[in-house]
């Protein structure tokens, strides 16, 4: 019995189309993978979050949060978020804030 059935049962007289059900809340079900990397990139180190389970928006929400507190460039495309420099530990933080679990690759 979901929650619309057990809410008819206590107000019979209700009509259904007066409440809304609310949007379940998305989990990341495997931990989100934090590396550094070089190349490539004319040497310029950057720091890679991938395993983004989600939806493009809600993968910009979080790119846009950690650049913003880290004022801080970077990308995300195809889920994966690119933040120039090697900021694991300060961006692993953001994200347990967050609630994501965090998994460090590498040195």
């Amino acid at each position: 019995m979901d929650l619309r059935d057990q809410l008819k049962n206590l107000f019979p007289e209700h009509d259904e189309q007066d409440f809304e059900m609310p949007e379940e809340a998305f989990k990341q079900k495997e931990p989100l993978v934090c590396k550094f990397e070089k190349k490539g990139r004319a040497g310029k180190p950057v720091t890679i979050i991938e395993g983004w389970e989600g939806t493009e928006e809600g993968l910009k929400d979080i790119s846009k949060k950690i650049k913003s507190t880290l004022g801080i460039g970077g990308s995300e495309k195809d889920g994966t978020i690119i933040i120039q420099g090697d900021n694991r530990d300060k961006i692993m933080a953001i994200l347990k804030d967050l609630g994501y679990k965090t998994k460090r690759v590498g040195g």
